[in-house]
């Protein structure tokens, strides 16, 4: 074979190879890979703030109801306790309230602070009307009471069923309250919602009735109200009045 006709190897190479790099996949188009998320990449889940813890009442007062002068509200109605002995007054709630601006807001006059809890002694309301005559809720003369009469009562120092004087004060925004007289001339104070429905006895801890369980039951339309063995029978139409 002679030089004119002998083929020109590496050019036949270079050829071949780009007709090959040719029929390959071309980089622009192959698809760009998905990025896969991982655990770190994931949104970080919201989590609720906790509730504050709620107001612990010291062990030193004696706490009334569910709130003041609104059911569920912060203040609370406070009874007697030898904390508190000198500021209760017939004619005012002495109440308290785990915070300095709630106290204020109530509008009465500050008395003291007593383990975190702010005192306030609140003017009671005006009466309202129903005393039983239709002449309106007057109070009884020569007392603080706008009716009085007497009510079942046994059990106090192991009395035997009998009747103990009683007078109620009627008209208070927080409701009204049934004095018992009993016979060594001690009170026993009963409290109730502005509904007539039995709330608490007052109760302290000198002279053990804090101790003391207290429950209610209804009997037609009496209210019986049980502070350890004594018990006391309210008719409604005392506590209401018309």
């Amino acid at each position: 074979m002679n030089a004119m006709n002998r083929p020109n190897l590496p050019l036949v190479v270079v050829a071949i190879t780009l007709a090959l790099a040719g029929c390959g996949p071309s980089n622009e188009s192959a698809p760009a890979s998905t990025p896969t998320a991982t655990p770190d990449d994931a949104p970080a889940e919201s989590v609720a703030p906790e509730p504050a813890s709620a107001f612990v009442w010291p062990a030193s007062l004696v706490v009334v109801g569910d709130g003041f002068p609104q059911s569920g509200d912060a203040c609370r109605r406070i009874g007697e306790s030898a904390a508190t002995v000198n500021w209760l007054d017939d004619s005012a709630s002495l109440v308290g309230c785990p915070a300095v601006e709630a106290a204020a807001a109530l509008g009465g006059t500050a008395v003291g602070e007593v383990d975190g809890v702010f005192l306030v002694s609140v003017p009671n309301s005006p009466a309202a009307a129903g005393d039983g005559d239709g002449q309106g809720d007057a109070l009884v003369e020569g007392t603080p009471y706008h009716a009085t009469a007497q009510v079942r009562c046994e059990g106090y120092k192991g009395a035997a069923p009998g009747f103990c004087d009683a007078g109620v004060v009627r008209g208070l925004e927080t409701g009204p309250y049934v004095e018992v007289s009993l016979a060594d001339g001690r009170q026993r104070t009963i409290f109730f919602n502005p509904d007539g429905s039995f709330l608490t006895f007052s109760t302290a801890e000198a002279d053990g009735t804090a101790a003391m369980a207290t429950e209610s039951r209804r009997e037609g339309d009496t209210t019986i109200a049980i502070l350890g063995t004594e018990r006391y029978e309210i008719p409604d139409a005392f506590v209401l009045g018309d």
